[in-house]
């Protein structure tokens, strides 16, 4: 659910991601980019050519770091934590001579279910991570924020634990914008049961599982997601 203090800090991230859908699967194949210097000292906040060669290179093995503006902005940060957790590595605002390492010899994200089909959306939850895959290519890698574990009480009634399903489900309905629900707000929920349980933007989506029971996503990719999907019917893979 939306958290009003970040809303200043990714206040230009809708304007930005909307035009931008083609980045999220871009056409330069990964192993034809340059790679990261490992003597580019990248950390949130920095601007410059080591801050543009670092999100080309997150956006040709399929992260989305928004714009290639040269901005280590949230948008960055947020494909940045994607790329780490998929490699195992510390979520850090800071590129790691670790991380640097990584992006010049990356592994891919394991597959949950490949049985799923060939178009289907995997979320890890164990890494906190969702991949988007098209004939079985990957076509994005998004950082997520899934369900915290903790105890609640919804004031429309009833309470329960703040935990997300894991089985085999399928897109079933896409509401643009921000949706009011008792828990809060969701901003263009593409929800996998019923109307409950939703992938959504979020102005929070931090490294910790912190979520009602919902899939977040980074406000900018939620810009574009349900554009790369079919809605109903692209399976959802959630495991832990």
């Amino acid at each position: 659910m939306r958290r009003l203090w970040m809303s200043a800090l990714l206040a230009p991230v809708v304007a930005l991601a909307v035009p931008a859908v083609a980045m999220a699967t871009p056409s330069v194949p990964a192993e034809r980019t340059a790679p990261v210097s490992s003597h580019s000292a990248v950390q949130f906040g920095q601007h410059g050519s080591a801050v543009r060669k670092l999100q080309r290179r997150l956006a040709a093995l399929k992260y989305y770091p928004g714009a290639i503006d040269g901005r280590f902005s949230t948008n960055t940060l947020e494909a940045v934590w994607a790329f780490q957790e998929v490699q195992g590595l510390p979520g850090e605002d800071f590129v790691s001579a670790a991380m640097q390492r990584a992006l010049n010899h990356p592994r891919a994200p394991r597959v949950l279910d490949r049985a799923a089909g060939p178009n289907r959306i995997e979320v890890n939850i164990g890494i906190e991570v969702l991949v988007l895959y098209k004939h079985n290519q990957i076509q994005l890698i998004s950082h997520v924020s899934s369900g915290g574990g903790y105890y609640y009480c919804s004031p429309a009634g009833g309470c329960g634990t703040a935990i997300t399903p894991t089985g085999n489900f399928s897109t079933r309905v896409f509401m643009p914008g921000w949706v009011v629900v008792p828990l809060g707000e969701m901003y263009n929920p593409v929800f996998f049961i019923g109307t409950a349980f939703a992938i959504h933007g979020d102005t929070d989506v931090p490294l910790a599982p912190v979520s009602h029971g919902c899939v977040r996503i980074p406000m900018d990719v939620a810009t574009f997601f349900h554009k790369l999907i079919k809605v109903p019917g692209e399976p959802v893979i959630i495991r832990r």
